[in-house]
């Protein structure tokens, strides 16, 4: 009876937050792919191409953060109001980011609001997603069969660790758990994005940058440093690196070169084999429960058609 029960909340969890989910690991998996292509160096991206576009885009040096899009060759330019995207290798403004940045920004945006600003309906969808692995976890071992059945236990069970670690650090950057320290303010003046760029650029190449902004009292710098995706303070006395932030270093898959992101890609090719065979097993038991039965003939039939044989 007990496991029934499971499975029948499991059911109802997995029916109702379907659509969510899948928006989820779908762009889950776009974005797995992402710490690939931004560990690629790029020659247009250097310290003269972006102070030619911060001299021209931002004479008056008020812009407050910058984001460097090495893949596609691009830079965006932050003030308060709007970005102005400009095309290094060219030093001329761009109507948009590249088609690879254009659909790893979408696939970020669904991935972390769903649609419109509606972040509740994702945080909701990952809490069920955990709530549905514990509950498969609590209805004991698997059946490892080639059935669909077989299938979507097996997917499950073989990779158990990361499917539930990709929920449960998703869940920390939801509320904001870091289990790293506050930021210190540093000492001294504060550094203006030019000469960030140059004490970043002394130790980095710059198209190993995504961003560089205001964190806290700070302006901080995302650089990638051999594979992981580091956060430093930028200050008059260089880079000074901020504690690691590990839920969103595991949960992004910056933590490790290209096994984090292939661990990724592992994990949210699992959930969507785990979501497209829940919906098979439930679509095919619910059209076996519709399909009418063949009646039965009548007692006094049968015996008739005994008799007269």
């Amino acid at each position: 009876m007990l496991r029934f029960w499971l499975l029948r909340f499991h059911r109802w969890i997995a029916l109702t937050l379907s659509i969510p989910l899948a928006v989820v690991i779908v762009t889950g998996l776009i974005l797995s792919f992402e710490p690939m292509v931004v560990g690629a160096g790029n020659p247009t991206v250097t310290p003269a191409s972006i102070s030619a576009a911060l001299v021209k885009y931002d004479p008056e040096g008020k812009a407050r953060s910058i984001s460097v899009r090495g893949y596609d060759g691009t830079l965006s330019i932050g003030n308060r109001n709007q970005a102005t995207i400009v095309d290094l290798a060219t030093n001329e403004r761009a109507a948009a980011p590249g088609t690879l940045a254009t659909v790893f920004g979408t696939s970020r945006r669904l991935h972390e609001n769903f649609i419109y600003d509606l972040r509740w309906v994702v945080t909701a969808s990952t809490i069920g997603m955990l709530a549905m692995i514990l509950l498969g976890i609590a209805m004991g071992w698997p059946r490892i069969r080639n059935s669909v059945s077989g299938w979507h236990q097996g997917a499950a069970w073989f990779v158990l660790p990361l499917v539930i670690l990709s929920p449960l650090t998703g869940l920390a950057l939801a509320f904001g758990i870091t289990f790293a320290s506050p930021v210190a303010r540093p000492a001294g003046a504060p550094v203006s994005l030019s000469e960030a760029l140059k004490i970043v650029g002394a130790q980095y190449d710059l198209s190993r940058i995504t961003w560089v902004r205001p964190l806290g009292p700070t302006l901080a710098a995302r650089v990638n440093d051999n594979g992981e995706m580091r956060v430093f303070a930028v200050t008059r006395d260089g880079l000074k690196p901020f504690a690691r932030n590990w839920p969103r270093l595991v949960h992004e898959g910056n933590w490790s070169g290209i096994v984090a992101p292939m661990l990724n890609v592992i994990t949210s090719i699992a959930l969507m084999i785990l979501v497209v065979t829940g919906l098979w097993i439930w679509g095919r038991r619910k059209l076996r429960k519709r399909q009418p039965r063949p009646a039965r003939p009548a007692r006094g039939q049968i015996v008739g058609s005994t008799e007269n044989a």
